[in-house]
């Protein structure tokens, strides 16, 4: 490994990596939902209901979305704070759920971000 690595402090603990793992999966699985519930809404929800008014499609899309994004928000949180990121990633993957497409930009940018991190605390913790 190369001596930038050695020097860095593990930004996760060793024990704290599976932790880590399944954060990411609920915050993925969370991402995604709340990704496709919010596509369905804006592109065929809001078109039938203003368009034909039909509106079942935004009731049983929107509602679940809502409550959703709540979930998604708090793994979110739960993730960010077992690797450390900053407020601006918070707002960012917050922010993203309300978005359409956002949500899945964001869970590849937060899950890069994560691997990452993942690696380099593991990396620094074999050196140890």
């Amino acid at each position: 490994m190369t001596e930038e690595v050695r020097s860095q402090e593990p930004i996760v603990d060793r024990e704290d990596i599976p932790g880590v793992r399944s954060a990411l999966l609920r915050y993925r699985v969370m991402a995604y939902v709340v990704g496709i519930l919010l596509v369905v809404l804006i592109c065929v929800g809001l078109p039938l209901k203003y368009i034909w008014s039909v509106d079942k499609v935004v009731v049983w899309t929107g509602i679940p979305h809502g409550w959703l994004y709540m979930i998604l928000l708090i793994t979110a949180y739960d993730l960010g704070r077992r690797v450390g990121w900053s407020i601006k990633w918070f707002i960012a993957i917050m922010l993203a759920g309300t978005v359409p497409f956002l949500s899945f930009v964001a869970e590849h940018f937060a899950t890069k971000n994560v691997r990452a991190t993942l690696a380099r605390s593991e990396a620094v913790a074999e050196q140890a």
